[in-house]
C-alpha cells in the first residue's frame, strides 16, 4: 500500500518542524514537501498534487483559506479532488471554520488537538471524507440546523448534506441501529472523538471504530459530519 504523500504549509518554524516530525514517524505517511508561505504553499501543491495538504491559515502574503480557493480553482479535471485539504489552525471561530469549508477545504483540525486526533485526522481526509475536529463540530452542525431545507447552496451556506431519501430509510429500518450503537452516534452528534467516547462508554478503541464503521454504512454516510447531520434530520438524535 503506498503511503500518504502530505505536504505541510505552514510559517510557524518549529509547528511546522514539529509536525513533519510526527507525520514521519508514521509509516503509512510521507510528507513530500513543505512551505512558510502561502504563495510557495500553493506552487508546491500544483507541481506535487499530494494526497493530503495541511495548510494554516495565518500565513504569509496569502492566508490559508486564500491559497485552497487559488488551488482548487485552479485544479484541472483530471486533477480534481485527487488532494485533499486539511485546514490546522489555532483558530476556530465560526467565520474561519465557515470560509475554509466554503474555499474548498475538506476537513478542519486545531493545532491544539491531541496526537492521536491529528492522525486520524490525516488518514480520514486520505480516504476522501471530511474530518472535524470535536472543538469545532457545534459550529458546523449549528450552520446545518438553520439550513433544514438544503439544496444547492451558496458559498456561505458550506454543509450540502441532505437528510435520509426514502432509499436510505427503509434500508435503516432493515439494519435498525442498536442501542449501543445509538448511545455512539449521540456522542458522535456532540462533537466527541473516538477516544472520548471510548472513555465516556468504557469501551475499548477498537469496539468504538466498529460501532462507528457500522453507523456510516446504516446511515449511508461517507463521514462522521454526515452521520450527525443525518442524525439530526431523520430524529434519531434530538
Amino acid at each position: 500500500m503506498n503511503p500518504i504523500r502530505i505536504v505541510i504549509v505552514e510559517d510557524h518554524t518549529l509547528t511546522r518542524m514539529g509536525l513533519l516530525g510526527v507525520l514521519e514517524e508514521q509509516d503509512n505517511i510521507e510528507v513530500v514537501g513543505e512551505a512558510a508561505t502561502g504563495s510557495d504553499g500553493l506552487k508546491l501543491l500544483q507541481e506535487i498534487q499530494p494526497d493530503v495538504a495541511i495548510v494554516d491559515i495565518g500565513l504569509p502574503d496569502i492566508d490559508g483559506i486564500e491559497l485552497v480557493q487559488r488551488f482548487q480553482q485552479g485544479q484541472s479535471k483530471e486533477n480534481k479532488g485527487k488532494t485533499q485539504i486539511l485546514i490546522l489552525t489555532m483558530h476556530h471561530q465560526e467565520v474561519e471554520v465557515l470560509a475554509a469549508f466554503a474555499a474548498g477545504a475538506d476537513s478542519y483540525c486545531v493545532k491544539d488537538a491531541e496526537l492521536e486526533q491529528l492522525i486520524e485526522a490525516v488518514n480520514t481526509t486520505a480516504e476522501g471524507h471530511s474530518w472535524i475536529d470535536p472543538a469545532i463540530a457545534s459550529i458546523v452542525l449549528k450552520q446545518v440546523r438553520k439550513t433544514p431545507n438544503i439544496s444547492e447552496q451558496t458559498a456561505s451556506e458550506v454543509i450540502t448534506i441532505q437528510g435520509l431519501d426514502p432509499d436510505q430509510a427503509k434500508l435503516l429500518q432493515t439494519y435498525p441501529l442498536t442501542e449501543r450503537e445509538l448511545e455512539v452516534l449521540e456522542l458522535i452528534v456532540g462533537g466527541h472523538s473516538n477516544t472520548a467516547i471510548a472513555e465516556s462508554l468504557f469501551l475499548g478503541i477498537g469496539t468504538v471504530k466498529t460501532h462507528v464503521r457500522n453507523i456510516l454504512s446504516k446511515l449511508c454516510a461517507s463521514d462522521r459530519t454526515e452521520a450527525a447531520v443525518r442524525a439530526l434530520r431523520s430524529g434519531l438524535v434530538k
